[in-house]
């Protein structure tokens, strides 16, 4: 018996991620909140959002100035306060906050290579234990 497979080129890659019940949580309800139709409409708006972020970022050259924002657990501060030694040429400014919830919030003002100002954002975002990061070029 031969079988035929259609192939519809609109149909999406279905993409599988593992989240905690909390994280669950937070995009249920963003997802509520900002009129999203669905988890998957939302994720997908969030991707783009990063894609964009990653582009304009590629475009940083030369010596900058920029902020970076850090948010995470109070347990991560050796962690941080690791990434911050290791880029410490960069930072003019660190600022820490205590937040809610054992939280800490790392301002960090930064003048530098841009490409070492990219290489402290990136090592900050792959860190599991980082709840954000934002980098704001100037």
């Amino acid at each position: 018996m031969i079988y035929k497979i259609l192939i519809n080129k609109n149909v999406m890659p279905i993409v599988s991620i593992s989240i905690n019940d909390e994280m669950l949580s937070d995009i249920n309800e963003l997802m509520k909140d900002m009129g999203f139709s669905g988890r998957s409409e939302m994720i997908r708006a969030g991707i783009r959002k990063l894609i964009l972020e990653k582009k304009e970022h590629q475009d940083l050259l030369g010596i900058l100035h920029a902020l970076l924002l850090v948010i995470h657990n109070e347990e991560s501060e050796q962690e941080v306060t690791g990434t911050k030694h290791t880029f410490d040429e960069l930072v003019n400014t660190h600022i820490h906050s205590k937040l809610d919830n054992h939280k800490c919030l790392e301002i960090f003002l930064l003048k530098g290579e841009a490409n070492k100002i990219k290489n402290m954002n990136k090592e900050f975002q792959t860190n599991k234990k980082i709840d954000h990061v934002k980098l704001i070029p100037m």
